[in-house]
């Protein structure tokens, strides 16, 4: 990591913390901020909005992509937690960077967006990395390779079908998660 330039790292990496921030901004100004070289170009934030599945949030504003969001101004709307987390996941991809980390990306999200969200995100990540932090097994069973973290420290790792059938702590934890959906 020493040898790499720190600046043109930071360009390549993109990151949707669980616990994002809301600004209190127009809604193309709070997906523009992932990427400020491209603050103002709306194309690229439209898109963003897209990859993200904020169009259907976009569409039900008064104003669009202009509505000024928050509570902190006049005319501001408040947005539910999930339409707040597809904002943040457009500012995310606003970055374009090879390496996208996602901490918890779809928490406030139901079902079916959580569904829609993923399948698109699959297509995105195709000639990209990507590392998705999560606790619903919903989400890390799609993935190509399966860390578990037990006290700070690698416990188990590998495929879903490979750590279900080692019988460890993940087969564990998936079987309690997957009895409350029975």
């Amino acid at each position: 990591m020493r040898e790499y330039d720190l600046e043109l790292w930071r360009k390549e990496v993109g990151v949707l913390f669980q616990d994002f921030v809301r600004y209190n901004m127009r809604v193309w100004e709070n997906i523009g901020l992932g990427n400020l070289d491209k603050l103002d170009d709306r194309p690229s934030v439209q898109n963003a909005a897209v990859l993200s599945g904020a169009t259907g949030v976009v569409s039900r504003l008064q104003q669009g992509f202009d509505q000024m969001l928050g509570t902190m101004f006049r005319n501001g709307v408040n947005l539910s937690g999930g339409e707040w987390q597809k904002l943040a996941l457009a500012r995310t991809y606003m970055r374009e960077a090879s390496l996208i980390i996602l901490d918890e990306p779809t928490a406030a999200l139901d079902a079916q967006a959580e569904q829609r969200v993923f399948r698109q995100f699959i297509d995105l990540t195709e000639a990209k990395s990507a590392l998705i932090i999560s606790h619903r097994f919903s989400t890390v069973r799609m993935a190509d390779r399966i860390v578990v973290l037990q006290n700070g420290e690698i416990h188990e790792e590998g495929t879903h079908d490979e750590l279900i059938g080692r019988k460890g702590l993940y087969s564990e934890l998936f079987d309690l998660q997957a009895a409350g959906y029975r």
